[in-house]
Order: C-alpha cells, then structure tokens, then sequence
C-alpha cells in the first residue's frame, strides 16, 4: 500500500511539468525533486519508463472516480444518470490538468502504445460499470464495456478541447453519445417487431424488384 500512496503522489507531482514536457524520465525526476524524494525512486518505482506512469496514473483516475462516485450518492438513479455521472466527475477532478492529460493521450496514441490504450480504456469502461453497480458475467459484459469504451473516448477528447463554462457543452455532447447507445436497441426491436409482422415485407419487394430488373442481386 505504501507503494501505492507513493507512486499515487508522484503522478500527481507530475501534472504541472507533464503540461509543458510531456511524461518522460525528466518530468518524473521534477516531480521526485518536488516531494523531496530519493532521485533513484522514481525509476525502481516505474520500470517501464513513460508509459507505465500514464498507465499508473489512468488506474489511479479510475480509483479517484470510485471515491468521487462513493461520496455522490447516486444509488437511486437509473442506469443512464448514473454512468454519465461516473464519466463527469472522472473528467472534472482533472479539469485543471487538460494539457497534461493532453500530452498523456498523445502518447498513449503511438502506434507501440495502441495495446496498452485499448487495455486502459477497457480498464476504465470497466470500472465506470462496476462503481454504478453492474455485477453482470454473461455476454453483454463485453459489448457494455465496449460500448462504453468508445463513448468515454469521444467524450475525453472532446473534453480536451472544450472551451465553454464548466465544460457545459461536453456534458451535452456526453448526453447525446449516451442516448445514442440507448436508441440502438430500441431501434432494433423496432425493425424486429415491423419484420415479425410483414409490415416491412412489402418495401423489401418494392426494393428487391429494381434490383432484379437492373441484373443486381436482390
């Protein structure tokens, strides 16, 4: 646990250089200077160099949003409210970090770092669904959480560069992915339920037809 707290606190340390020297080897040392700690703990803590600190520093994200979440008291909201609020208070706790986390994304976005963001993002997707209470093992594990994975990721991005008050306008943005995701099963139950009852039967003729007549498969 120790080494926990501390490699939390040399995270944290960073930000502020991260913003302007990116997450490299030099940064962490600034950060060490800073908390007045051995000079050669930084690299027996982080091994793996600049990756492996964004790597700590999104599982240490992840857990901040748990205890964020905790202290919310959201357990009488629906499913919806509740993964968007999980989503905004992950990305409020950082809002006076952006550049760095900037700087984290790009290089994360490395063609050598592309497996390690897909396990990040699935980590995170993860544990959005576990602090709102999601227990489930069956098969929609995987599609929630890659869902999911593919909203928080547009939402960050979009965060990143969103100028309005309070971040107003990603919160809207957030919504809309959210309500897309939701529609689409709707959608689908909709087209099954017209296809069930030979209601769309007629149109795919009407389709098939000119299709046929132009030598097209159909």
């Amino acid at each position: 646990m120790e080494t926990l707290r501390m490699k939390d606190a040399l995270v944290k340390a960073m930000l502020p250089h991260a913003a302007f020297d990116g997450w490299s080897g030099a940064t962490l040392a600034a950060a060490a200077r800073d908390l007045d700690l051995d000079p050669t703990l930084p690299a027996r803590l982080f091994p793996g160099g600049a990756s492996e600190v964004v790597a700590h520093f999104v599982g240490f994200a992840d857990r901040a949003m748990a205890e964020d979440f905790a202290v919310g008291g959201h357990d009488g909201a629906g499913v919806g409210i509740r993964v968007f609020q999980a989503i905004r208070l992950r990305l409020e706790r950082w809002a006076d970090h952006r550049e760095a986390i900037r700087r984290a994304t790009s290089l994360l976005s490395l063609p050598q770092n592309l497996p390690l963001a897909l396990r990040l993002t699935w980590g995170t997707s993860d544990a959005v669904w576990h602090v709102i209470g999601d227990r489930s093992h069956d098969f929609s594990w995987y599609t929630k959480r890659a869902t999911l994975g593919a909203v928080y990721s547009a939402t960050l991005l979009y965060w990143l560069d969103d100028a309005s008050e309070d971040s107003a306008d990603s919160w809207a943005f957030l919504r809309r992915r959210l309500d897309d995701v939701r529609n689409i099963p709707k959608l689908r139950e909709r087209v099954e339920g017209l296809m069930a009852g030979g209601k769309l039967g007629g149109l795919a003729a009407r389709f098939k037809a000119p299709a046929r007549r132009w030598g097209m498969p159909g």
